[in-house]
């Protein structure tokens, strides 16, 4: 077998192993907002109370994110990975066993303490492991593998629930979470920082108090802040439509659950669709910013277009697909940003910052769409998450002026 081929094999191998435990990760994001309509009256509480489900869930994960990505640094990405994985799916599973509302709200920071593992401990190893020349399609396999989780969430929660009841689906759910730590338990040794046909360790740096200043003056210098604002107002858009979406398209156009949830999936699965196309296109250019700024725009148009209500019914499933591709587009040119600005030796804990805008912008967006929602301003999630797009268009060009050496 020629070397290229082995390259090829074990490229293949690290993407498709990262791609099931991303996929995983954001199959338990969307595990509670399908059901929403129900825990509201199962616990009789408002919308903006079931808000804070999700903002307890990003915020802790977005606190916790950073500290990851040094621990990934330091001790390598499989063991946190695991251990991330199976807290969040117990904490799933204790979902199902929640008699009170409290008891949601503290399986829910535990989770999010789960998830803040799998951005770090997942670029970190596809950033170390995968040849450049295949890099944008790793990343573009990655996020798609996320958005397949998503899209499958409500999907899978709905219909258990329909089949047997609430508690059910979200203990059902948090079972197959195990058994994905299960097979990677067994068949996941490719889930290491390692580089092919090497014992070493790319990231392993050495910490210490003289490095504290160094690192907070990495993290907090202007480009990599952009990029932190970038991830956080798109994640606030993203993480609106997904968590109030199915009640806001329920409120503007009449329609049953079942099929709100159906255009939340078209949504996700149109938008795993973008980021494949756009993996590959991101492998063909350097304009990696104009690719981003272009899929945002186009996305929170639809979006504005979706809650002015001037489209019927029947359309909005179409909508929400075309809107959820333009912003799948932009992803991995968007982790290619984050890629050309992060110095070596430095890949878990830019990542693990800059990805924890996603849960800075998730934990703070559902506050302000529960509240819209319990006064009866359905279109306006629409508008919001439109204009967290917009401005994103804002951030990519100043990481652009300020980081054109490395563009």
């Amino acid at each position: 077998m020629t070397s290229s081929n082995q390259y090829l094999r074990s490229d293949l191998r690290v993407m498709g192993l990262v791609g099931v435990a991303h996929g995983a990760s954001h199959f338990f994001h969307l595990v509670l907002p399908p059901l929403f309509p129900i825990l509201k009256e199962e616990f009789d509480v408002s919308f903006s109370a079931l808000a804070l489900l999700t903002t307890c869930f990003y915020g802790v994960s977005g606190i916790a994110q950073t500290l990851a990505g040094f621990l990934v640094d330091r001790f390598g990405a499989r063991n946190i990975l695991l251990g991330g994985l199976t807290l969040l799916a117990t904490s799933v599973i204790g979902y199902g066993f929640a008699t009170e509302f409290w008891m949601l709200l503290l399986f829910s920071l535990l989770a999010g303490l789960g998830n803040s593992v799998f951005h770090p401990a997942d670029l970190s190893i596809l950033t170390q492991k995968v040849t450049s020349l295949r890099l944008g399609k790793a990343y573009g396999v990655h996020a798609f593998s996320g958005n397949v989780g998503w899209a499958a969430a409500p999907i899978f929660v709905i219909y258990a629930t329909q089949l047997f009841n609430w508690k059910i689906a979200l203990i059902l759910a948090g079972f197959l979470g195990l058994f994905v730590v299960l097979f990677f338990i067994i068949f996941g040794n490719d889930l290491n920082d390692r580089k092919f046909g090497s014992n070493v360790r790319i990231d392993a740096p050495v910490f210490s108090l003289a490095s504290l200043n160094e690192n907070l003056s990495l993290l907090f210098s202007s480009t990599i802040l952009s990029c932190f604002c970038f991830f956080a107002l798109l994640a606030a858009a993203l993480v609106g439509v997904q968590s109030f979406g199915i009640s806001a398209i329920q409120d503007l156009y009449d329609i049953n659950i079942t099929h709100a949830t159906f255009a939340l999936s078209t949504f996700l699965v149109c938008s795993a669709i973008g980021i494949l196309s756009g993996g590959i296109l991101a492998d063909k250019t350097t304009r990696h910013d104009l690719i981003a700024m272009i899929g945002v725009m186009l996305s929170g148009l639809v979006l504005i277009l979706i809650g002015s209500q001037l489209i019927t019914a029947s359309s909005v499933i179409a909508c929400l697909g075309l809107s959820g591709f333009f912003s799948g587009f932009t992803a991995p040119s968007r982790d290619i940003l984050v890629k050309k600005v992060t110095p070596t030796g430095s890949t878990g804990r830019i990542f693990g910052f800059v990805y924890s805008g996603l849960d800075f912008g998730s934990s703070l967006m559902p506050l302000l769409l529960g509240l819209i929602m319990d006064i009866g301003s359905a279109n306006y999630v629409f508008y919001a998450c439109a204009v967290m797009l917009f401005f994103t268009i804002f951030t990519v060009v100043n990481v652009k002026k300020r980081s054109s050496t490395a563009f």
